[in-house]
């Protein structure tokens, strides 16, 4: 799988003899490894899960601890479209494939993070564990308003 190439630095002190080899006082070999296999992956055995949510989709996204992307995808991406996006249904089929992507990595544990009020939110949750991840903890992250806007005055007719 690997290729070694060597390469022969001379001086300019150099002569060729008729077997057409170069020999040099200060000759230096060098030797240069060329792989020809794909980009080696970074390892991640722990990591965090992301499940957002909505009435509309839900999205689901794994990263490592830092917070970098490993793997992501959505019902809409997988191939659902309209109102079969936000079915608990789609949300076992997108973190099937996600998980696929994201155990090349090596990950075997995962920090759960839910956040919205979707159908898909509880079936996701039910996906990650049964596709053998261990889960170390769930967290709600759903935002929650603290009195925050003020109301608008009732109308008047």
């Amino acid at each position: 799988m690997e290729q070694i190439a060597s390469k022969q630095i001379s001086s300019s002190t150099s002569t060729a003899t008729p077997s057409g080899t170069v020999t040099s006082d200060h000759a230096v070999s060098e030797q240069i490894v060329v792989s020809r296999s794909k980009k080696k992956r970074r390892v991640v055995t722990r990591g965090k899960v992301h499940i957002h949510s909505t009435y509309n989709n839900t999205i689901f996204t794994i990263t490592d601890l830092a917070g970098n992307v490993i793997a992501w995808s959505s019902a809409g991406k997988v191939g659902f479209s309209g109102p079969k996006k936000s079915t608990p249904y789609a949300a076992g089929i997108v973190v099937r494939s996600t998980i696929d992507k994201a155990k090349e990595y090596g990950l075997k544990d995962v920090v759960v993070e839910v956040k919205g009020i979707g159908t898909g939110r509880d079936a996701a949750i039910r996906a990650v564990a049964a596709q053998g991840l261990n889960i170390l903890n769930i967290r709600d992250v759903t935002p929650i308003p603290h009195n925050g806007c003020k109301r608008p005055k009732p109308r008047r007719v």
